[in-house]
């Protein structure tokens, strides 16, 4: 086989951009460099030569080559798709830096070996594996440290590629029980690792590890009161990896284990403390647990509750949020990067309550973010940027404790409360602040679970929390909004006039007190929590938006950077709450000067106006629908400036696309511009009609350019935008349609590709609104039945599209047979079954309304379509609440016809319906 050896010019160029690399901090020159190292990885050989300055050009400066291991490491996966002699050199290479006396060198080819071995897997690469293994046995610790680290982070990152026969042999058969011996070490750190290595083989249930389980969990007990914490944090670690995996391995020594995690939980050391608390997290989400759980609480909960107060480097790393600070201005990194992903519809389905896509969203105050997600493993559409944490701190054991003690109060509701009331009490009218705060976190945490327990407790502990707004501290004015939001729908609940003066307006007041906070932390979330408290008092809120709307103006004037998103949300919020009360004259006064004049001030090109957009895009949507026709004086601006940075993005595109070495432009500016041109559409309908006729360029020329842009983000809010003037403004659209039809046809892809579920998705529904609009049997319309429907029905049908798309296919299935049923119905038993899945569960509305008119009207024209389908149609019939009166004589009818047609037939098929479907069926249609 040949060697492969480098080309000195080739060398010469990459070493030339990695010495620029480091020799200037502007952002132009390293922009230009990062895409000069970016064009190298079209080279087949590129990953060679990184090895190659690592390993042999040791005449060069550490950092050079240590920079050379790292772009290696980032450009690993460039090795499937290299040649033999490459692969071959730069394993070579990685192992021989791996023994080079500089301890730059070395560490940055262990992050190699890790990347490499990860990518190529161990049986492709099983000589470096073994030579890992073998250093564990040199005598030298400084190698032993060093194979052990790379063991670590292997085993941690893909232990099932560690869990495969190479050669004939199980390499985990001789490493796990070296694994065990080196527990015993002299070396903490080599303890700390071996123990380590084997947790996390723990989750997989490698035969290795549990044909030894019995002295593994040896092992463990006899290095739980290991003098070094990095050991007991791993023993800690194992455990929990141990309950969660093969709980029944702890239980005949349950007790003890629980007795050393309370114990650990208390450790002085942080680190080891949170690895101990993960324990309780993890048993009480274990509903299987419960029983041995529960006689714990009494020890458990206070604990926890210790846990919550804030430790002295959480108050050093929050100390600047312990000052007034509104008026300074937040820096770069306190603004987080988000991807803005566009306008997508879906639809509210039986027992979820979750809020639509569009809502702010919802952060814990453990730092995590409260996401409702579709569990489809089909769709891509969360992005990693848009994880928020309100808390600053990354997690810790105050986080981890408040989401244990969440879990326990959803487990044990009452129990929990009794044995949380007195500890609550000493810390709520404690003199220490710290104190005050952690008790006022554990009453949030423990909200979901024990509102039921803690009801009649709310008229002492709401005022309490009221009163709590005045503490000097912010951290305690910040924690007392999160509970008060909390506990939002409690306050708003109430009907009498005692109940709303006692603890709504107060709340309400509070909230709005500390949306104008002088320090950022509180207004943050003050602002979140009224967002919240919005929601739950819906149209409640309306006779005090005078009050309201003038508060979060002002805050407009007094918000910096980040929190003005936040307060936009909260406006978009309110708008959506109290809908057309936001129509009041004085109201539209009071709220549109200080969003004109925020819009006003940011230029086209400004990177602020992402920021801006972003939330502002969903605020100015509810607003105007809210507003109706009282916002068109402000509407003009609006549409001319959407209009305007559209066509800029796609003349910006147009022009990369011919010279792709340019930046790429930001497709944000485009998606947000087309998602307020939605807004305006469903605020103001045909009023729109003047602004649409006199855009300059073309609007609709403009939105089918967008309809076939290459970025999915960017035509999945087109599309939307095109159901949007369907259902506002369709005599405006319908002229335009034959070339607006030909991209939806073609966006229905019946095999999408993930990223563009999304915009398929939407086309799929605007489609279905469309053809409402055009009526029955429209001639223009049929042309398009067919195309539709053929693609229509595989998206249905696929076995792997997320559910959203399953409905919004399904509904304008629906709706395309009511206005075509002799077209669609011949089809009808391919889709009937998997038609009534889709929408069984789908909450009454008009797009239900209107999709199961059309598959009752097929079903009119195609009786036998249904037959084999027939228990999944009646159970979609008996799944609604409220149906209107016409589909409601088009169930009765359709099911006394099946009777009567087939008497005998028909009561053998309800037989084996399910007793639940017998029983409405007999109540309600008496069949």
């Amino acid at each position: 086989m040949n060697v492969w050896s480098p080309q000195q010019r080739d060398l010469d160029e990459i070493l030339t951009t990695i010495f620029e690399s480091t020799s200037s901090t502007n952002q132009a020159v390293q922009r230009s460099i990062t895409h000069k190292l970016n064009s190298f990885t079209r080279a087949p050989d590129y990953i060679a030569y990184l090895a190659y300055i690592l390993s042999a050009l040791t005449q060069q400066e550490d950092r050079i080559r240590t920079i050379a291991g790292y772009l290696l490491k980032n450009n690993a996966r460039l090795v499937l798709r290299a040649s033999q002699e490459v692969i071959s050199f730069v394993k070579a290479a990685i192992l021989h830096a791996f023994r080079d006396p500089s301890d730059m060198i070395r560490n940055a080819a262990a992050q190699d070996i890790v990347a490499f071995l990860g990518i190529l897997e161990p049986k492709n690469w099983p000589e470096c594996l073994m030579l890992l293994v073998n250093q564990l046995d040199d005598q030298d610790t400084v190698h032993q440290e060093a194979a052990f680290n790379v063991l670590e982070k292997a085993c941690e990152d893909y232990p099932r590629k560690l869990d495969v026969e190479i050669n004939g042999t199980f390499p985990l058969n001789f490493m796990v029980p070296k694994f065990i011996v080196l527990t015993e070490h002299p070396n903490a750190k080599i303890r700390s690792h071996a123990v380590a290595c084997l947790s996390y083989f723990v989750p997989i249930n490698a035969n290795a590890l549990y044909a030894h389980i019995d002295t593994f969990i040896a092992c463990l007990f006899k290095r739980a009161s290991d003098e070094e914490p990095q050991v007991r944090r791993h023993v800690c670690q194992a455990l929990v990896l141990l309950l969660a995996s093969r709980p029944d391995k702890l239980l005949p020594e349950l007790s003890n284990v629980a007795e050393y995690m309370l114990f650990s939980t208390k450790d002085k050391n942080e680190v080891v403390a949170l690895e101990a608390c993960e324990f309780w997290l993890t048993f009480a989400e274990d509903p299987e647990l419960a029983q041995y759980l529960h006689p714990l609480l009494p020890r458990v909960a206070p604990v926890l509750l210790d846990c919550m107060i804030y430790s002295d480097d959480d108050l050093l790393w929050l100390e600047g949020d312990e000052e007034d600070d509104a008026a300074v201005p937040d820096k770069e990194s306190d603004i987080k990067p988000r991807h803005y992903g566009g306008k997508s519809h879906g639809f509210d389905r039986e027992g979820d309550n979750s809020a639509a896509a569009d809502a702010p969203k919802k952060v814990g105050a453990y730092g995590e973010e409260q996401l409702d997600g579709d569990d489809d493993d089909f769709e891509d559409e969360m992005d990693d940027d848009d994880f928020a944490d309100e808390m600053s701190t990354e997690w810790n054991l105050r986080k981890c404790a408040a989401a244990a003690l969440d879990v326990l109060a959803v487990r044990f509701s009452t129990d929990l409360l009794n044995v949380m009331l007195e500890p609550l009490k000493n810390k709520l009218w404690n003199n220490d602040w710290l104190q005050r705060e952690s008790a006022i976190l554990a009453l949030g945490a423990m909200a979901e679970g024990c509102i039921e327990a803690v009801e009649p407790h709310l008229p002492m502990l709401i005022p309490y929390l009221i009163q709590s707004l005045n503490d000097p501290k912010p951290l305690v004015r910040s924690i007392t909004c999160w509970t008060l939001g909390r506990y939002a729908s409690w306050c708003t609940a109430g009907t009498t006039e005692d109940h709303k003066t006692q603890f709504f307006i107060p709340t309400m007041e509070g909230l709005l007190r500390m949306v104008l906070d002088n320090n950022k932390r509180v207004q943050e979330a003050g602002c979140s929590a009224f967002a919240t408290l919005e929601e739950d008092a819906g149209a409640e809120l309306a006779p005090y938006l005078e009050p309201v709307l003038r508060n979060l103006v002002f805050a407009f004037e007094k918000y910096q950077h980040k929190n003005m998103l936040i307060l936009y949300d909260a406006v978009g919020t309110l708008a959506d709450a109290v809908g057309p009360a936001l129509q009041n004259p004085m109201f539209v006064e009071i709220l549109m000067p200080p969003l004109t004049k925020k819009w006003s001030k940011l230029k086209d090109d400004d990177e602020d106006l992402i920021h801006f957009w972003r939330c502002c895009r969903r605020c100015l949507a509810s607003v105007t629908i809210a507003m109706g026709s009282a916002f068109l004086p402000y509407s003009g601006p609006v549409f001319e400036r959407c209009v305007n940075i559209a066509r800029t993005s796609i003349v910006q595109y147009q022009t990369w696309q011919q010279n792709p070495e340019l930046d790429e432009p930001d497709k944000t500016f485009l998606v947000v511009a087309l998602d307020l041109l939605s807004g305006l559409t469903q605020g103001l309908g045909m009023a729109l009609k003047p602004f649409i006729e006199n855009s300059q360029p073309a609007f609709f020329q403009l939105l089918v350019l967008c309809l076939k842009h290459p970025q999915a983000p960017v035509r999945q809010s087109a599309y939307a935008l095109v159901g949007d003037l369907a259902m506002a403004c369709f005599p405006l659209l319908r002229q335009h349609m034959p070339q607006v039809m030909q991209e939806l046809i073609l966006q229905l892809d019946p095999e999408p590709k993930v990223e563009f579920i999304s915009a398929c998705n939407n086309a799929a529904w605007s489609v279905g609104e469309v053809a409402l609009r055009y009526g029955r049997d429209e001639p223009e319309f049929t042309q398009w039945v067919e195309p539709l429907i053929s693609r229509l029905v595989p998206l249905l049908l696929h076995p792997k599209a997320p559910r959203s798309l399953h409905e919004n296919a399904a509904v304008s299935i629906g709706r395309i047979g009511l206005m075509h049923p002799r077209m669609v119905a011949p089809v009808l038993p391919d889709f009937a079954q998997a038609w009534c899945q889709a929408l069984f569960e789908i909450r009454d509305n008009e797009e239900k309304d209107s999709a199961f008119r059309g598959l009752c009207t097929l079903v009119q024209v195609n009786p036998m379509g249904i037959a084999k389908s027939l228990m999944w149609f009646c159970n979609a019939i008996v799944r609604w609440n409220q149906p209107s009166e016409e589909l409601n004589s088009m169930f009765q009818a359709l099911l006394s016809g099946f009777k009567t047609h087939d008497p005998q037939g028909w009561a053998a098929q309800v037989q084996a319906f399910p007793p639940v479907i017998q029983e409405r069926l007999a109540q309600r249609y008496g069949v």
